[in-house]
């Protein structure tokens, strides 16, 4: 095969060359680490979710010779603290504390990277801060609107997963089925971490069942600490619909994007965020490019959507030195 064709891989492991902890007030202390370069171009990755956490793999999308990654833990996940804390919990106090974090690093500009919720996250925090932005890399576009809450939690992906919705819907009394959210919402709100492990982890496997193309819709999600912040806050935003002024926010002031390069990246068979939000996004956002990959899903990890998202960052370094 032509080399020109050979898809790219992710960066070697690289090591942080720095953590530290930022108090950020309402009792919240995030942590955040720094790999790369110093003096490097920098960026800023954003996780998904809400309550995902970072992992060593997402320092990997990035040249370490080139780049000065900076990374976090949103408030209440991975090794910020309280753990899976839902007080002074809001998209407005991610996008806040994503703006404190820049001013701690003394950065003027930065490229916003992320994925799934961190692409709902990069698409709020550039709105509202464009002059920040020096571009966006998105994967798996989602604008927590009802449309797509829907297709997940009520009417949709459970025409193609019937085996996984009845293990998320079997714990629930017909009474709560209407409402799948609310219902867990209401069950993990529950102040004993024993008490709602069972729901969490009925939640988390929903999610972990549909994130794959090549993946075992049967593996569940393992690490019941890790469900157990990703399970709270994401009902937490997704009862909430993102914390976002009115339904539809996000698409409805893509003009505010008007002046930022972007590249989306997306799966063909996302089935956690199916491609028509990353396809309207790519037509109202005019300095945007959308690659649909034909043989991926929604993970980060699967090939194709690993090489697409490292030429970008690639090309980001190519264009911004």
């Amino acid at each position: 095969m032509d080399a020109a064709y050979l898809r790219r891989l992710l960066y070697p492991p690289v090591r942080a060359f720095r953590t530290q902890r930022l108090d950020v007030g309402d009792g919240h202390n995030l942590h955040i680490e720094e790999c790369g370069r110093h003096d490097g171009l920098p960026v800023v990755t954003l996780h998904g979710g809400p309550g995902g956490g970072i992992s060593p793999a997402l320092r990997r999308f990035f040249d370490p010779e080139r780049y000065r990654v900076i990374l976090f833990d949103q408030r209440g996940c991975g090794r910020s603290t309280p753990h899976a804390s839902l007080r002074a919990n809001t998209t407005q106090d991610l996008i806040d504390d994503i703006e404190r974090i820049r001013e701690l690093m003394g950065v003027d500009k930065w490229i916003v990277f992320g994925g799934s919720w961190g692409a709902t996250l990069a698409l709020a925090y550039a709105q509202q801060h464009p002059e920040r932005c020096l571009g966006l890399v998105l994967r798996g576009i989602f604008t927590c609107s009802q449309i797509e809450l829907d297709w997940f939690y009520k009417q949709g992906a459970n025409m193609l997963f019937p085996d996984a919705w009845d293990r998320l819907v079997n714990p629930l009394a017909n009474t709560e089925r209407d409402d799948i959210v609310r219902a867990y919402y209401e069950r993990l709100t529950e102040p004993d971490v024993v008490r709602r492990r069972p729901d969490a982890l009925a939640w988390a496997r929903w999610e972990s069942a549909l994130i794959s193309l090549a993946g075992d819709p049967s593996a569940p999600l393992a690490d019941p600490i890790r469900a157990d912040a990703l399970a709270r806050l994401e009902t937490h935003y997704f009862q909430h619909k993102g914390f976002f002024d009115y339904d539809g926010q996000i698409l409805d002031q893509t003009e505010r994007l008007k002046d930022i390069p972007g590249v989306i990246v997306q799966g063909r068979y996302d089935v956690v965020t199916p491609p028509r939000t990353a396809w309207s996004l790519a037509r109202s956002w005019p300095k945007a490019r959308l690659q649909l990959i034909g043989d991926a899903g929604h993970a980060a990890g699967e090939p194709g959507v690993v090489d697409a998202l490292v030429r970008a960052t690639d090309a980001f370094a190519d264009q911004l030195g």
